[in-house]
């Protein structure tokens, strides 16, 4: 069975040089383009970008100019984090929010999303936001609204709220904290659609033991275990990370991003490759509350290395 259809193209490594094991830094325009085309080829119709993204939504806007009638494409943005604060009345906040969509609309050419994400999380909890994205929902500009979140909390506070369409966070062979919460039972339950990000936890499963740096020590004992489990199954890195993602039945699509024109290939192809349920078993058991400094990639710049 070919999983293609569950996966969603990111777009971050676009617009921005991301990820602790990129080496080669932001694709060229050129080669973001052929990225693009490349997965709308292959059957990827989602592609997920964010105002925080550097240029990514011209890249973006750019190879949608290119399928401006094909409606099969799906674009997914977010508001730009922080731009909201407590002592904005509703209407101050519906005009930020309208400003910084239309914004976005115009950098990708496109006259609506087909999602409009918080990129701050702690937003899903203020009623001005929700009443403003509400709003703009109904006047056609955006079809879904949801959250982009980072802890539980977060994640079953959105997964029952009746508004809520789209709910992305984080989970793969390390951080399994979504699924033990409840959250995706919760979310299926109340008609959420989900999507999964950091499959491959911004390459820090592929990175050799004498490239990890010193304040990520504590990974390297975690990724022995990873390594003894997948040699048991004879399959890559690579090819468990995203398999354990596509095959949860409870996530709707597996987002995910590349530097390269080869790693899309090789992710594309892992799509319609099997992994054997007792592997996926073994690294669910295996990997239970993995330590936050490896899990929450945003706390990796804040460690200082000796």
């Amino acid at each position: 069975m070919n999983l293609v259809h569950k996966l969603v193209l990111g777009t971050v490594q676009l617009g921005l040089e991301y990820g602790i094991n990129n080496s080669l830094g932001k694709p060229s325009h050129e080669q973001s383009l052929h990225i693009l085309e490349y997965a709308f080829e292959k059957g990827i119709r989602i592609f997920d970008t964010a105002h925080a993204y550097g240029n990514a939504e011209e890249i973006l806007g750019e190879f949608l100019q290119n399928h401006r009638f094909d409606e099969s494409i799906q674009i997914i943005t977010k508001l730009q984090p922080n731009v909201i604060s407590e002592s904005d009345n509703t209407e101050k906040v519906y005009e930020i929010i309208s400003a910084n969509l239309k914004e976005s609309l115009a950098r990708l050419k496109r006259e609506y999303v087909d999602g409009y994400l918080l990129h701050t999380p702690e937003y899903v909890r203020d009623k001005n936001v929700i009443d403003a994205l509400c709003k703009i929902k109904e006047s056609g500009l955006v079809k879904n609204i949801g959250v982009s979140i980072y802890e539980e909390s977060d994640a079953l506070y959105a997964a029952e709220l009746g508004v809520i369409d789209y709910i992305q966070g984080p989970y793969n062979i390390f951080d399994q904290r979504l699924e033990k919460s409840g959250f995706f039972e919760l979310a299926k339950k109340n008609g959420k659609t989900v999507f999964a990000r950091s499959a491959f936890l911004q390459g820090l499963f592929f990175m050799d033991g004498e490239k990890i740096p010193l304040h990520l020590e504590n990974v390297k004992p975690h990724l022995k275990v990873f390594d003894a489990i997948i040699a048991k199954y004879n399959i890559s890195r690579q090819q468990a990370a995203l398999l354990f993602s596509l095959h949860n039945k409870n996530i709707d699509h597996v987002v995910f991003g590349v530097d390269t024109i080869e790693q899309l290939k090789n992710n594309i192809d892992i799509t319609g490759q099997a992994i054997d349920p007792r592997c996926i078993e073994e690294l669910r058991k295996a990997f239970v509350n993995i330590e936050k400094n490896i899990i929450f990639p945003s706390l990796w710049k804040k460690e200082k290395i000796s």
